[in-house]
């Protein structure tokens, strides 16, 4: 499989996951990256109970990534800050939809939904997210 060091007929853990987002984040155009690296990437399996009764939603299958913080189009100088802008790739959710899916790359599943979630932190339109992400194109 793309993207992955794992030779044991197993699927990818969290920080195989991660490393996928990384090296999206690392393609980047430059005028993005800086700010992108600010925001905090957190890996997990699956969505917390509380995240899904927050998003009220019954499947944590159906999530795979949430951006969790103010958009930088929302965003003041006066505003105080209680935690860091976070964008959180559910793995298993992932790997599920890859499978189902079975046209795309794992790399390039993980890289839609790390740029789907970090449109959200930029406050992009669907025309900025195409300029970044080819599958919007």
């Amino acid at each position: 499989m793309e993207g992955m060091s794992n030779h044991n007929d197993l699927p990818p853990d969290l920080a195989e996951i991660e490393a996928l987002a990384r090296a999206a984040m690392a393609t980047l155009p430059v005028a993005f990256k800086a700010e992108a690296e600010k925001v905090v990437l957190q890996i997990e399996d699956l969505a917390s109970d509380a995240m899904l009764t927050d998003l009220e939603i019954a499947d944590p299958f159906t999530l795979t990534g949430l951006y969790d913080g103010v958009p930088l189009t929302e965003k003041s100088v006066s505003d105080q800050t209680v935690k860091p802008d976070a964008i959180w790739l559910f793995r298993r959710a992932i790997l599920d939809e890859w499978i189902e899916r079975g046209d795309v790359s794992l790399a390039a599943l993980v890289a839609h939904v790390y740029v789907h979630e970090l449109a959200h932190h930029f406050g992009w339109s669907d025309e900025d997210i195409a300029s970044i992400d080819e599958w919007w194109t």
